[in-house]
């Protein structure tokens, strides 16, 4: 197996696409004709480029998180830096939905490659994500469970499933662009693209084991830190 490859990720909100929710919140910062899309990013470089092609912007500091409004391509867009890790992923993702109230939001981001068949640069779309280093330890090993929703009482999946009109998009999307070559470890290569399955967990990877792990009981094809708790403050 090929491991500890880097792949970019389109997080459906590493990327992997969610549509949250927001009817018992607070009054939002745009109408409902308005509400934007929110791009989040863990990593300064990860968001950076995004704040870099939005016009009208707008920055502003909520609770000490920055983010950024504006439009890009015409579209209302509000961008954060989450920072890493599940908690601050999820902080800002509820900060941003509690005063922004987004129709979508999209999670992108470098995630380490589990798939042997990706290679540095591809880019993988998140049909689903969970977390990896959630659940019952045992001496047999983790039981991966979901979290008790403290809103419904009731257990969340170990999955959480892309928003499918935001995946169909995103296929679109991969069918009809022209991705430039770049140069990487394995020489000068085209990314690729495919969906797949990415976990999220409070550890940096770099475990040949691990990686086999995550692979042979969720299924994985990248890891990374995020992405599932944005999935999870979406869900509930």
């Amino acid at each position: 197996m090929k491991h500890n490859k880097l792949a970019l990720m389109v997080l459906t909100c590493s990327a992997m696409l969610f549509t949250a929710c927001n009817s018992e919140l607070k009054k939002p910062a745009y109408s409902q004709s308005q509400s934007p899309t929110a791009i989040l990013g863990a990593m300064p470089e990860e968001v950076a480029m995004l704040e870099g092609q939005l016009s009208k912007k707008n920055e502003r500091s909520i609770e000490g998180v920055k983010f950024v409004d504006g439009q890009l391509m015409g579209r209302n867009v509000v961008v954060a830096q989450t920072g890493t890790g599940k908690v601050n992923a999820a902080m800002t993702a509820a900060i941003l939905i509690n005063n922004f109230h987004p129709k979508q939001v999209i999670f992108t981001g470098i995630a380490g490659a589990v798939n042997p068949q990706l290679s540095p640069s591809d880019i993988v779309i998140a049909e689903k994500t969970a977390q990896h280093d959630s659940g019952i330890l045992t001496s047999s090993g983790l039981e991966n469970t979901g979290a008790v929703s403290p809103i419904t009482g009731q257990r969340n999946p170990v999955f959480f499933p892309a928003d499918p009109a935001l995946l169909q998009l995103a296929e679109y999307a991969a069918q009809n662009v022209a991705l430039e070559k770049i140069k990487t470890s394995e020489g000068e290569r085209a990314p690729g693209i495919m969906k797949g399955v990415v976990v999220t967990g409070d550890i940096f990877v770099a475990s040949p084991e691990k990686c086999e792990e995550l692979r042979k009981t969720l299924g994985a094809d990248a890891v990374e830190m995020e992405g599932a708790a944005v999935a999870q403050v979406c869900y509930q």
